[in-house]
């Protein structure tokens, strides 16, 4: 545990050290967000943040490689692979951040960026169905650049508010952490050594060094280039459990927590998915392109709920916790007590939604710029 959080602590230390110094270049290039119809902020803002957090990740990960304990994690091109891709998009992002990209030209990268991590080994293979597995390599490559791909386009639809997407990823990051940590101790005793332990153990790292610079008031934000970078990571993580779980064999118990970040990493990005597919659903019924902004999204209704800018951030990352931890405990406490507390939680979630605890009452006339 204590080479992990060594790993997480690197990956912090690294993005904050680093935030300013993409703040600097995204003034000298110009990548700055202007204030839109769409937007809450006030001013324009640099959006290089993500460069930022894969300079982290990159120092993270090259620490670990050196790391006798993780020798194990480091004898494939995976986790390479997945620092490739994570750099692909990061860079992808940034060249949208400056010259704003076409959706095309983002989407053909994105795909080629999981095309590389699926070329190198990163690949879904399994499904939670009763051991079922991916008979065809040519369907498997499909399938996992079709997971990645969506996992990137669901963070960077989330990613509207001041601290958003960088503190959902965080949260449930860590319930992710916490979840094949323990896994990997209850499958391989004797090497707790494990690729998904390492590479969220990063990605939250990034999240945690990045969060001070970005939270609002934000004097950056992560742009396309950290979204991106933030979607292929922790797919990838997922997408790597699928070697320890042999699903015909586990129990229920086993089984439901293991598949869930699996299968368009559920626990982690449900928030996200659930606001892109909304998201696409609206548009398509309005006979608009699925990748034309607006301000629907689930962040924006929390605000004309009446919200503050924080307050509605901070409803969301308590949705993300009640969803992931609720997801990892089932892993170590059986499952109806797990559906008791996390329908309690469930309720009080709402209740802070709705603005109906002391302290949450709906404000008559929101502060917030549009």
């Amino acid at each position: 545990m204590r080479v992990y959080l060594l790993v997480m602590l690197v990956a912090a230390v690294v993005t904050f050290i680093a935030t300013p110094v993409a703040v600097r270049l995204a003034r000298l290039s110009n990548a700055l967000t202007p204030v839109r119809a769409r937007d809450v902020h006030t001013v324009p803002t640099p959006r290089l943040g993500g460069l930022a957090m894969l300079a982290g990740f990159a120092v993270a990960l090259l620490l670990a490689s050196r790391v006798p304990f993780l020798d194990g994690v480091f004898t494939t091109a995976q986790p390479w692979a997945i620092l490739g891709g994570a750099a692909l998009v990061c860079l992808l992002g940034v060249a949208d951040d400056v010259w704003d990209l076409d959706w095309m030209t983002k989407l053909v990268g994105q795909v080629l960026a999981a095309g590389l991590i699926a070329w190198q080994g990163v690949q879904l293979i399994t499904f939670p169905v009763a051991g079922l597995t991916i008979g065809s390599a040519r369907l498997s490559l499909v399938a996992t650049v079709l997971v990645v791909v969506v996992a990137i386009n669901a963070v960077n639809f989330v990613d509207g508010l001041d601290g958003l997407a960088a503190g959902m990823i965080g949260i449930g990051g860590l319930a992710f952490f916490g979840y094949t940590y323990l896994l990997t101790r209850t499958e391989t005793p004797g090497d707790y050594s494990n690729l998904a332990t390492v590479v969220i153990a990063a990605v939250v790292g990034t999240c945690l060094g990045f969060l001070p610079h970005n939270f609002h008031p934000a004097r950056i934000f992560m742009g396309d280039s950290g979204s991106m970078f933030l979607g292929i990571t922790v797919a990838a993580a997922a997408i790597t459990v699928t070697g320890q779980i042999d699903p015909a064999t586990s129990s229920a118990g086993q089984v439901l927590p293991a598949f869930v970040p699996i299968l368009l990493p559920v626990a982690v990005l449900l928030l996200p998915l659930l606001d892109m597919t909304l998201a696409v659903l609206r548009r398509l019924r309005a006979g608009e392109s699925p990748f034309k902004a607006d301000r629907m999204h689930l962040h924006h209704r929390l605000l004309s709920w009446g919200h503050s800018h924080r307050r509605a951030v901070l409803v969301m990352y308590l949705w993300t916790a009640v969803i992931s931890f609720s997801a990892a405990a089932l892993v170590v406490i059986d499952g109806r007590t797990v559906l008791v507390v996390a329908g309690i939680a469930v309720v009080v979630a709402l209740l802070v939604t709705v603005g109906k605890l002391p302290g949450l009452r709906r404000s008559s006339h929101p502060k917030e710029s549009v």
